[in-house]
């Protein structure tokens, strides 16, 4: 089974070439490919690449952005490109060549014959850097589901290799064709496999889901590009002791917490996997059960990194997977993280600027948050009887008193509510 980077040796020598398609390139399979990549400039994706292969400890010696006047069917890139690389990788002993786009097997497979080292590609690398760092059984399975996805049409790959170092002719009905047989049938086996625990894990969230449902808990979502300061963020607003660090894809499993919102308004935040340009469709397949909890979400907090210069072209990249999986219509508050670091870009922006890492702006955050879940809940003024423990028990859990005052045995109180729990009141009383 084809194999990601080894990351067992200590720092393999890596080269990265970035690639701009020719004008036009994909248009029908991918607009908003196209729309990113007139938005961000080739340098700069070059350099998000670098940081890519850096997240697998890769020692980049070499990176550079590479025009396309046309496409090569068999190595993607041009013959001149290809010698000079090769003759680069020959001087360098580079050991790994990443290659940022998506390249099918075949264009794969001859890279690796005429650079005479490793290549990968964009879906391979980040399918590495998820496997890296999925924590829970649940993310690993979901890893896994999209790399035996990916490996599948790669096992010829790895097996023509194979037959040209036994000095193999690859007839059919050599040893390499018989082995690849049982290789295929070994990785549908196992692909049903976990395809199975997972959809157990996703019955499980399911369940879950329904509960918060059912006790009209609302559901607040966090989505962003990767390393916008989700997790972090996340963190300052629940104080849960979750991974907080400056890496790539730092979540990949949903991490959950109940908390109360100033005026005693409970929700479920969900921290959720950062976004990233071309996200690869067997992770956003294989990762439905994680992105399902932003589908569902009642609220998004879209986190912005301000401090980054790439910022407006992440948005569409995150709104660009968002419609994907069907939640480009969900309500959103847009958080314009690390404004510490640059506080002059969110004066004209709509939306809450904070820093998740001195806690400037949470405050105003949760506020706007617990505005904008009550917009459409009514606001009442009840009274209810001093020794009616109960049904001010149920004001004070279902909905959020804002006033509240004694004259002598009567309370009156200032309540929003659900337009379900308003009516549920009237029908108490």
């Amino acid at each position: 089974m084809p194999a990601g980077i080894d990351r067992t040796l200590a720092s393999p020598a890596g080269a990265v070439i970035g690639v701009e398609f020719p004008r036009g390139y994909g248009l029908d399979d991918d607009p908003l490919g196209v729309v990113r990549r007139g938005i961000r400039t080739l340098e700069e994706r070059v350099a998000e690449a670098v940081n890519l292969a850096q997240a697998l400890n890769i020692n980049i010696v070499h990176s550079e952005g590479v025009n396309l006047s046309r496409i090569n069917p068999a190595t993607l890139l041009g013959g001149g490109v290809v010698e000079r690389i090769a003759t680069l990788v020959a001087e360098q002993k580079i050991e790994v060549v990443f290659i940022d786009a998506a390249l099918s097997p075949r264009q794969q497979r001859e890279l690796e014959v005429q650079l005479k080292t490793k290549v990968v590609d964009r879906t391979g690398v980040i399918l590495d850097i998820f496997a890296a760092r999925a924590r829970t059984r649940a993310g690993q399975l979901q890893v896994e589901v999209a790399q035996l996805i990916y490996q599948q049409s790669r096992l010829v790959r790895l097996w023509s290799h194979l037959e040209r170092q036994r000095g193999g002719t690859g007839k059919a009905g050599g040893p390499g064709e018989r082995q690849l047989d049982i290789d295929k049938s070994l990785l549908r086996t196992r692909l049903a496999r976990v395809r199975g625990e997972l959809r157990e894990v996703e019955q499980t969230r399911g369940l879950q889901r329904m509960a918060r449902q059912k006790a009209d808990v609302p559901t607040v979502a966090l989505v962003g590009y990767t390393n916008a300061g989700k997790s972090t963020l996340f963190n300052k607003m629940v104080d849960a002791g979750t991974l907080m660090a400056d890496a790539l894809f730092a979540t990949l499993d949903p991490l959950m917490r109940r908390m109360e919102l100033p005026g005693g308004l409970d929700v479920v935040l969900v921290d959720t996997v950062g976004f990233i340009a071309d996200l690869p469709h067997e992770l956003v397949e294989a990762f439905k059960a994680t992105l399902e909890e932003v589908v569902m979400a009642d609220l998004l907090l879209h986190v912005h990194d301000v401090s980054s210069a790439e910022m407006d072209a992440q948005a569409v990249d995150v709104r660009s997977v968002l419609s994907q999986i069907g939640a480009a219509d969900k309500r959103v508050i847009h958080v314009y993280n690390k404004i510490d670091k640059a506080p002059e870009v969110v004066v004209s922006r709509e939306g809450v600027g904070v820093s998740a890492t001195t806690g400037q702006g949470v405050d105003e955050l949760l506020e706007a948050i617990r505005n904008r879940l009550q917009a459409d809940w009514e606001t009442v003024k009840v009274q209810v009887d001093a020794g009616d423990g109960r049904r001010l028990a149920w004001l004070h859990a279902h909905g959020d008193v804002t006033e509240q005052h004694l004259v002598g045995e009567t309370w009156t109180l200032v309540v929003k509510l659900r337009a379900s729990d308003l009516a549920a009141w009237r029908a108490m009383a």
